[in-house]
């Protein structure tokens, strides 16, 4: 990198790629080339969440300096994607070491960095708290505000403070049907003890695939206590932003403070379960037993049963399992058609546009994945009509969703789909997969499951080195390289692992 404001670096062929004086092009060619090898490792919804939003500012001696909209985003990027961002970086400039993240105010990052400032996570400054239209983790969340603030709003008896309720997500706007009516029913009856003060069933575990409804049931609870009684303290947090919280309690040795915060609440509910790992896992178990001990409500939502969580410790499990647990199962036909139709009537009494009987059949039979893409369909109808003119037909859809239904057989394999497979193929016990051993036997097979988890979820390396025995990215890296390489050497074994692929795939 830039030695002098005068030099430049080179990378391993000899190009030319960055200094203080290299004109602006040069910097967005290069910022391109890192993004992609980041969206190539991570996976497009991991890069979608943590890195879309990303901007490189500068390029300061071995220091990267990046920034990013939100202070929650910086602090994330910076404690959990360091090393990741800089590796990717090392490609075109060798001396890449370190990293930098700030935030970007009304559109300007903060200012240029002299050329070797002290690294450290940004201090996150007190803001009132904001909250987003959707509970995405890649939204700007106001629950990123300093452990003390939210202590402090929790003591005043802010309700949903902190939190990230979408106000859109209610009882009212639910479609219920044989596959989720118990898990809707169950919501509701704990939304109605919470604004009485009593508790029904604790903990309460909601459990499914990918959207099916999870995280509506979790934004409608909160939403029915918070209407019916603000003086509730109500928290709605994903796992990724427990994490988040915790972290940055223990980094400003808050941790004492955190944990009084969260078990003051009357209402918690965790979201996406499933990415709640290491310590954060440890300290969720030790606030569960707080709060059932002080017969508050928690809610529970995620993608596999409690038995299925392995990075929570087994008196975590145990908890989760010992109170109702719910699954929601996949949309049948009669609950696909009354979804699209609910989207329907919504469009057509904002638009004035009309939807034919037959089209919103063609969709509900044709749309199988899930209820986010049964309400992708109809905005793209509506998208359809609105810029083209055309009548919403059959035609039409068939047209505009073609790559929706393409797409609707594609089975979401699971890490653990993979260790059942590899595991019964190559006679190899589950446990010895994700254990220490370094024996042939177990080695090989252990590769190739971390290969085709690479190459069948959208899981990042570090989250599938957590999921084989906490391994590190690097190892799983090792092992991705190391298969592929076997494939082209030996044919016998590409055809293996392709009819692997297939097993996991039917």
């Amino acid at each position: 990198m830039a030695a002098s404001p005068s030099s430049s670096s080179v990378n391993q062929s000899g190009d030319p790629v960055m200094s203080e004086n290299s004109p602006a092009a040069t910097q967005r060619d290069l910022w391109m080339r890192v993004r992609a090898r980041l969206k190539t490792a991570v996976g497009e919804d991991v890069f979608a969440s943590w890195f879309a939003r990303l901007e490189l500012e500068e390029l300061v001696d071995d220091l990267v300096h990046l920034s990013a909209p939100t202070r929650f985003l910086c602090s994330w990027v910076q404690s959990n994607y360091s090393d990741r961002i800089v590796e990717a970086f090392r490609h075109d400039v060798p001396d890449a070491a370190r990293l930098h993240v700030t935030m970007r105010v009304n559109g300007q990052a903060r200012p240029r960095l002299a050329p070797a400032p002290v690294v450290a996570a940004e201090p996150a400054e007190e803001a009132p708290a904001a909250r987003s239209a959707a509970p995405s983790v890649s939204a700007d969340m106001s629950s990123a505000a300093p452990v003390t603030r939210l202590v402090q709003q929790a003591q005043k008896g802010d309700a949903l403070a902190g939190s990230a309720i979408d106000s859109r997500m209610t009882f009212d706007t639910f479609v219920s049907g044989e596959a989720n009516e118990m898990a809707f029913g169950v919501a509701k009856q704990i939304a109605n003890a919470a604004i009485n003060n009593t508790v029904t069933f604790n903990p309460v575990y909601i459990h499914s695939t990918v959207g099916l409804g999870k995280s509506h049931l979790l934004n409608a609870i909160a939403h029915a206590v918070g209407q019916a009684d603000s003086s509730k303290n109500i928290v709605y947090l994903t796992a990724d932003h427990f994490m988040y919280h915790f972290i940055t309690a223990v980094q400003r040795q808050s941790a004492l403070g955190f944990k009084e915060w969260l078990r003051k609440v009357d209402l918690l509910l965790i979201d996406d379960m499933q990415f709640l790992q290491g310590k954060s896992a440890t300290e969720f178990g030790h606030t569960l037993g707080a709060l059932l001990t002080g017969a508050k409500q928690v809610v529970v939502a995620g993608d596999a049963p409690p038995r299925d969580l392995e990075m929570l410790d087994e008196r975590v499990r145990s908890r989760l399992s010992g109170g109702l647990v719910v699954p929601i199962s996949t949309f049948d036909m009669d609950l696909r058609r009354a979804i699209v139709q609910r989207r329907a009537d919504q469009s057509t009494a904002r638009f004035g546009m009309h939807f034919p009987p037959a089209v919103l059949d063609y969709v509900a039979r044709a749309v199988t994945s899930h209820g986010r893409d049964l309400d992708g369909a109809v905005n793209r109808l509506v998208a359809a009509n609105q810029l083209t003119g055309e009548l919403i037909t059959v035609p039409l859809a068939e047209k505009t969703l073609a790559d929706l239904i393409r797409a609707r057989d594609a089975k979401r394999v699971r890490i653990e789909d993979i260790l059942k497979i590899v595991s019964r193929h190559y006679k190899v016990p589950r446990n010895e997969l994700l254990s220490a051993r370094r024996s042939r036997d177990v080695v090989r097979p252990r590769q190739i499951a971390m290969y085709l988890a690479k190459a069948l979820t959208s899981r990042s390396l570090p989250e599938i080195g957590r999921r084989f025995g906490g391994r590190d990215h690097t190892t799983v890296l090792h092992s991705v390289r190391k298969v592929e390489q076997m494939i082209k050497d030996d044919l016998e074994l590409g055809q293996e692992i392709e009819l692997l692929k297939r097993m996991l795939e039917e």
